[in-house]
């Protein structure tokens, strides 16, 4: 498998060193030559300097063999230039785009890219923990939009209905263990104390299940 990586900056380096210690064959592309010198020095993939947007640049980091291209550079539009580039150009067909400056997450989404968002989703993910109590989040689509939480019943909500519990729109029940096996509950179903319940909704849904804890 090959993948372009275009930006040699600290989230570029980290992911071409992962992925090369899997024996995927990477390419990293950066303007500055200097930028391949933070690289460990047993990274055994290929460095390529020059302007990711120079279609011999693109050429020479194999992108007409490529399955992947991961644009990662600090320069939004660059990003999803390159990105459009990839996927429309030479139909690479895993392209994923990093937002560094949440002004522009909008426009690369726009473009129906793969966008990426550190900035958005580790601001969620802070104030999350912020709120969390026994809250857990044990997956997370697209930058955080939606979620799936686990936490464990409380005693003070014993054999209520779980429909009561996870009532907002913004939120659906995923599963109940209890005892060690799992069932797909409805919203008739009665929980009881220490059962782990999992469910998937918008931050604004799990403050509401954090809200309905709160008032038994």
């Amino acid at each position: 498998m090959r993948v372009i990586i275009v930006g040699c900056g600290r989230l570029g380096i980290n992911l071409a060193s992962s992925l090369a210690k899997t024996n995927v064959d990477v390419a990293i592309i950066d303007s500055t030559k200097l930028a391949f010198s933070n690289l460990p020095a047993d990274f055994q993939g290929i460095t390529v300097e020059g302007d990711a947007l120079n279609q011999d640049v693109l050429v020479r980091a194999g992108i007409e063999k490529a399955e992947a291209l991961v644009a990662v550079t600090n320069c939004d539009p660059l990003n999803a230039v390159v990105a459009s580039i990839a996927r429309d150009v030479y139909h690479v067909p895993h392209v994923v785009v990093r937002n560094y400056d949440p002004r522009w997450r909008e426009l690369q989404e726009m473009l129906s890219l793969q966008v990426i968002s550190s900035t958005a989703w580790g601001a969620q993910r802070i104030e999350e923990l912020i709120h969390s109590e026994n809250f857990r989040t044990v997956f997370s689509a697209g930058n955080g939009e939606v979620e799936i939480y686990e936490f464990e019943v409380p005693e003070k909500w014993n054999n209520q209905r779980l429909g009561d519990l996870i009532s907002s729109a913004e939120c659906v029940p995923v599963s109940i263990t209890r005892a060690g096996t799992a069932i797909i509950p409805t919203c008739d179903t009665n929980i009881k104390t220490n059962d782990v319940v999992l469910f998937s909704g918008t931050m604004a849904g799990s403050f509401a299940v954090r809200d309905q804890l709160r008032q038994k």
